[in-house]
């Protein structure tokens, strides 16, 4: 994993101290800036999205036909988080939206402090500067991601069908911290033993408030209820 949030090194007794104290003065200071970012995307009148899934959930693809659906409707604008690579960044430019691309040089995951930088960097970007909806597509993981406010409003949580059903109960904190979980590639599912009933009420079982849609980018499957769903979210955030 990383060094950044603590992940890397197994804590051994006579440091048990001192880890704690370092984890905790760590978290601490992301969470300061994470109330700053949170005014910051306020102050532009943008809801701010934190995606995570595990890799190849299709957050990419999930963004590329929401901003084809609705990016004549609302202003978008997407920071993505990669350990290495523009390839992400390169896919939702062409769409037309500004995007920053955050590389994390093996970190895990994103923190507020690079959320911060590139959100000021996306500013300077063409139409960065006045948003209605702001994704920010996480580093690929489904631990390390869940600790870290990024100062979004809201944190959206992916699973795809070829990658199994069990990921509520295996990685429980990305379904507690979660206000929505979003299972994708729904046209996939005559391949694969992927009980979308059982996945619902396991989330649900660890998270009661949990909005829950599925559906297929690819295909357009119940994809208008993820649409209708922001929509939602940007009405009421504007009244």
């Amino acid at each position: 994993m990383c060094d950044s949030c603590g992940c890397a090194s197994p804590v051994e007794e006579d440091t048990h101290t001192k880890t704690v104290d370092v984890n905790e003065s760590l978290f601490a200071a992301n969470e300061s800036i994470a109330k700053t970012n949170r005014e910051h995307f306020e102050k532009m009148g943008a809801v701010a999205i934190n995606l995570i899934s595990s890799p190849g959930s299709g957050k990419t693809t999930l963004l590329e036909h929401t901003i084809e659906a609705i990016g004549a409707e609302f202003r978008i604008g997407v920071i993505e988080g990669d350990i290495e690579t523009e390839r992400d960044a390169d896919r939702i430019r062409a769409k037309g939206v500004p995007v920053v691309q955050l590389t994390t040089g093996g970190a895990c995951h994103l923190d507020a402090a690079m959320t911060h930088k590139g959100f000021h960097r996306l500013q300077k970007e063409p139409g960065g500067d006045k948003l209605d909806l702001l994704f920010i597509e996480n580093v690929g993981n489904l631990v390390c991601p869940t600790s870290f406010d990024l100062g979004e409003h809201y944190r959206i949580v992916l699973v795809s069908v070829p990658e199994g059903p069990d990921k509520p109960v295996k990685y429980p904190k990305a379904f507690t911290s979660s206000d929505t979980f979003l299972i994708t590639k729904i046209d996939l599912l005559e391949h694969f033993d992927f009980p979308v009933d059982e996945a619902k009420a396991e989330a649900l079982h660890l998270n009661p408030r949990l909005q829950i849609f599925d559906f297929s980018s690819k295909t357009g499957e119940n994809f208008d209820a993820w649409l209708d769903y922001l929509r939602e979210l940007v009405a009421n955030f504007k009244k």
